[in-house]
């Protein structure tokens, strides 16, 4: 075989070698361009929310990220249905709200763990106004208690369904249908990015809000409406037991802030910065197979019967110092 020849194999050989690289580095850099625009130049690069409506209906309104979420939706120029299952706190969001930014305020009082029954009485109460944003964000209780399948009674397995899968599935966008354009936002969660043993009701409901919210982007963008969706590690909450805030824990307050940055720039997001780069680690050092493990998955459960007898313990205490009080 001539000179030529080799030198003609090797260019080829080269050019095989170098397209999966040069594929991969530009997969890299659009990743990159992806994160930049969405967590940095956001920041300064927002989305007018008022185009889409002059009502934004927040779920969860009274605490936790969809009480930050309608703050801040007030601070953008919106007028909030706060949608809860306490009036009473509904009442002190609501006049918070309007005294501190100057919006109109709605207040539902439903209690999304009862099912069916409460859609009507919702969209009675939402009869005739310019709904434009609608942001869910509920939650039945705290998915860091460790609840084993068997450990749920029937009743408990329907409120977590109730609360997590029907509510998000309800027609809520024909209202946004019939003026052509809207916003919806689903909180989802990191646990509904893979499969979390221990937390497995709580993780299947999540998948189910992250794969409902992306094909029913797919579905309605083409009619102006938007649906994105949220996925949050972790943020400090009453859920959350308000753990104390630092460079991996946000406030709600501030991520919800970050989150409504991101709207037009992402229909999946993390919220923040941090929050993605947290999952990206997450990925890398945890992989499923080690998630799913036995080994894993022991010392977790003798972990948590820990903590659990300590808190048994602790409100034994305070029932009994109440008793001797009494």
């Amino acid at each position: 075989m001539k000179t030529g020849d080799f030198t003609g194999c090797a260019v080829v050989l080269t050019i095989i070698a170098l397209v999966p690289v040069v594929f991969n580095l530009l997969k890299l850099a659009w990743k990159c361009w992806r994160g930049l625009r969405e967590f940095v130049l956001s920041e300064y690069w927002k989305v007018n929310l008022r185009t889409y409506g002059q009502w934004a209906v927040v779920t969860g309104a009274t605490s936790g990220i969809g009480k930050a979420y309608a703050k801040q939706l007030a601070q953008r120029g919106l007028d909030v249905i706060l949608v809860s299952r306490s009036d009473e706190k509904l009442q002190v969001v609501a006049k918070e709200i309007e005294d501190r930014y100057g919006r109109k305020t709605r207040t539902i009082r439903v209690d999304f763990t009862d099912g069916h029954s409460i859609y009507r009485a919702i969209a009675k109460e939402l009869e005739g106004l310019e709904i434009g944003i609608l942001e869910r964000s509920h939650l039945p209780e705290s998915p860091f208690t460790y609840f084993p399948l068997c450990s749920y009674v029937d009743q408990k397995i329907t409120q977590v369904i109730n609360c997590n899968i029907l509510s998000v599935s309800q027609k809520s966008v024909i209202h946004l249908l019939c003026r052509g354009s809207g916003l919806i936002i689903n909180i989802s969660s990191e646990a509904g990015n893979r499969p979390h043993p221990l937390f497995s009701l709580y993780s299947a409901t999540k998948i189910f809000v992250t794969y409902f919210s992306q094909c029913l982007h797919a579905e309605y963008k083409s009619k102006g409406i938007t649906v994105q969706c949220v996925a949050p590690l972790l943020v400090s909450t009453n859920m959350t037991n308000n753990m104390k805030v630092n460079c991996f824990v946000k406030s709600a307050s501030e991520y919800a802030r970050e989150a409504l940055n991101t709207v037009g720039h992402s229909s999946y997001t993390s919220g923040c910065l941090s929050h993605a780069l947290q999952n990206m680690a997450l990925t890398v050092l945890m992989p499923d197979w080690l998630r799913m493990s036995s080994f894993f998955i022991r010392p977790h459960i003798l972990f948590l019967n820990a903590v659990h007898s300590e808190l048994k313990c602790a409100q034994q205490f305070l029932l009994s110092r109440l008793e001797i009080h009494m």
